[in-house]
């Protein structure tokens, strides 16, 4: 005879005590997009992986979207890790740089991620703007910060595109050392402050603006 007591129902709402870690989920989920797909994965698969009850990943991530794109934004912080990248020599920055995207897209579960669709090109546009951009804009500082900061991450983004979501063969080809070599004098004229614009402008040249050290014009 079994005597012994039925397993408690799991609770079902907010968790309470100490739940599993939202890093416990990502990584169940993480799995599963990675054996099925997006699409083919369910909410109730992965509550399954992670031994969790469904409602707790609803409450942690809101829907399946929501729980990709931390899938997502923790495959990027493993590879562009923005403290790292950005803790160093500023001489070396856009090397740092450069090596973090192309350690990340050499990935080859990280590509199978990024092949799932308008998801995955959502959750890396959100990364690259709330994360990488907030990011630079804040350690560089200054009035022209925005600027550069853009001019980073736009160059980073055509890398992206042109030699992994969408590969042109001449960019593709390249080892990712002679991306750097190509690439870092790039990044490092758009690191570099933009000269200042002088505060008044030169009617001679159809109102051309000048900058702070221009030779004066005739």
């Amino acid at each position: 005879m079994n005597n012994a007591a039925p397993a408690p129902a799991r609770p079902r709402g907010r968790p309470r005590g100490n739940p599993p870690t939202r890093e416990s989920i990502v990584s169940a989920a993480r799995s599963l997009f990675l054996e099925l797909g997006y699409r083919r994965t369910t909410l109730r698969a992965v509550a399954r992986a992670a031994g969790v009850d469904p409602a707790l990943i609803a409450y942690h991530f809101g829907s399946k979207k929501g729980l990709f794109a931390d899938v997502m934004q923790f495959q990027c912080a493993q590879a562009l890790t923005v403290d790292d990248v950005l803790d160093g020599d500023r001489t070396t920055l856009p090397d740092r740089l450069i090596d973090a995207v192309t350690d990340l897209w050499e990935d080859a579960d990280f590509r199978r991620l990024t092949a799932q669709g308008d998801e995955a090109a959502e959750a890396i546009r959100g990364y690259l703007e709330r994360e990488l951009l907030a990011r630079l804009v804040e350690f560089l500082g200054g009035r022209d910060a925005t600027a550069r900061a853009t001019a980073v991450v736009t160059i980073l983004g055509g890398l992206v595109y042109t030699r992994y979501l969408n590969p042109l063969p001449t960019p593709a080809a390249l080892t990712p050392s002679e991306v750097r070599h190509i690439l870092v004098p790039t990044l490092r004229a758009a690191l570099a402050p933009r000269p200042r614009i002088a505060a008044s402008t030169r009617t001679g040249h159809r109102g051309s603006p000048t900058f702070a050290g221009d030779p004066a014009r005739p």
